[in-house]
C-alpha cells in the first residue's frame, strides 16, 4: 500500500510517497520517493514513477483526496486569510474546505450536488440521531432514506427521528435570520410524531449524565434572547465557523426544550455555517464521548462571553470533524 506523507520543515511542506508493508503483526513504513514541495510538483512526480504505477492506481482514491485537500490548503495559505480573537486556533483546514465548497461544489451540476448532499444528509442524520441513542445502523439509515425500506426491529420513534432530520434539513431556508421563532420551528419539525411538547420548556429538567445545570424554566426565554443578542453582536466579529460551534455549545447549555436539544443544536450549527457559505458539519457517533467532553469544558462560560480559552477544545474537535468528513463526502 502506498500513500503520500507530508513533512513540514520550517513551515515549508515536503511530500513523500510512502509505502507500508505488514510483516506478521507489525506494519513497517518507508519512503520510496521524494515528490516535491507543492501539490503541483507531486502530481508531476507521480507520473514519473512507472515501477509504482500499479500501486499508485490502486491507492488513487486516497492519494487524490490527499492532493485535492492540500491543493486547496495551499491556496488558502497563499491568500493569508484574516484572523480574529481565535488567532491561536488553526482554521486553515476549515478554510480549505470552504474554498472547495464555494468554488467547486457550488458550481457543480444540479444532479451532482443533489447526490452529494444526499450522501451528506444520510450520514448527518445517522450520526446526529445515534449520538442521542438511535440504534438504526448507517446501512439501515441509507436504505430508509434512499429507498424507503423500513428497518426491522426498530421503533417508530427511531424511524421518525431519521425522517424528520432529513425533512427539516432539506427545508432550511438560508434567507431567514436566526430567531426564536425559527429555532422553535426547527425543533418542532425534528420532534414531529416523536414528542408533542413543542416550544420552549416551562418546566425544569435534569439532563442525565451531564456535568452542567441547564437554565431554570423561568429563565429559558431570557437566556435564549441573550444568546441571540450575543450571536447578532458577534456574527461580524468572530470567525463564522467558531460562531457556529460556540452558538451550538451555548444552546446546549441552556437546553431550552424538553427533548431534542442535541439534534436541534446540530442542525442550527449547520444553518449558521451554510448561511455563511461554509459546508455543513457532521459530528460522528464514534467520537461522542470526546464531543461531550469538549462541550463540557466550555460550561463555565457565560452566555454573553466567548473566550478562546473556554472554546478551543470544542472548536478544534469540530474543525477536525469537518475536515475528515468533508473531503470524503464532497470531493
Amino acid at each position: 500500500m502506498v500513500y503520500i506523507y507530508k513533512k513540514i520543515v520550517g513551515k515549508k511542506p515536503y511530500y513523500y510517497l510512502r509505502s507500508s508493508v505488514r510483516k506478521g503483526t507489525r506494519v513497517g513504513v518507508k519512503d520510496v520517493a521524494y515528490l516535491g514541495s507543492s501539490v503541483k510538483e507531486v502530481r508531476e512526480s507521480l507520473g514519473k514513477l512507472p515501477a509504482l504505477k500499479g500501486k499508485i492506481e490502486k491507492a488513487y482514491r486516497t492519494i487524490n483526496l490527499f492532493l485535492e485537500s492540500n491543493h486547496f490548503l495551499e491556496q488558502v495559505q497563499r491568500a493569508k486569510p484574516k484572523t480574529d480573537i481565535f488567532l491561536g486556533l488553526n482554521l486553515l483546514d476549515v478554510e480549505a474546505c470552504r474554498l472547495h465548497y464555494s468554488t467547486v461544489f457550488e458550481n457543480a451540476d444540479r444532479l451532482t450536488k443533489k447526490e452529494i448532499l444526499r450522501d451528506f444528509l444520510i450520514e448527518f442524520a445517522f450520526n446526529s440521531t445515534s449520538i442521542e441513542g438511535n440504534t438504526i445502523s448507517l446501512k439501515e439509515a441509507r436504505d430508509l432514506l434512499e429507498d424507503g425500506l423500513t428497518p426491522k426491529g426498530k421503533t417508530l420513534r427511531e424511524i421518525y427521528d431519521l425522517q424528520n432530520t432529513e425533512k427539516v434539513f432539506n427545508s432550511l431556508d438560508l434567507a431567514k435570520e436566526l430567531t426564536n421563532e425559527l429555532i422553535q420551528s426547527i425543533h418542532s419539525g425534528l420532534m414531529e410524531n416523536i414528542d408533542q411538547r413543542v416550544g420552549y420548556r416551562i418546566r425544569d429538567i435534569i439532563v442525565t449524565r451531564s456535568r452542567f445545570k441547564s437554565s431554570p424554566a423561568y429563565a429559558v426565554k431570557t437566556d435564549m434572547d441573550l444568546l441571540l443578542e450575543w450571536f447578532n453582536k458577534n456574527k461580524g466579529k468572530i470567525h463564522p465557523f467558531v460562531l457556529a460551534v460556540v452558538f451550538h455549545h451555548k444552546f446546549e447549555k441552556i437546553h431550552p426544550f424538553m427533548d431534542g436539544n442535541g439534534r436541534t443544536g446540530r442542525v442550527l450549527a449547520n444553518f449558521i455555517l451554510m448561511k455563511n457559505n461554509y459546508p455543513p458539519l457532521i459530528i460522528r457517533k464514534k467520537i461522542r464521548a470526546d464531543y461531550l467532553d469538549s462541550l463540557s469544558q466550555a460550561d463555565n462560560s457565560p452566555i454573553t462571553a466567548s473566550e478562546p480559552k473556554d472554546y478551543s477544545n470544542i472548536v478544534h474537535l469540530a474543525a477536525e470533524e469537518l475536515t475528515k468528513t468533508y473531503w470524503r463526502i464532497f470531493l
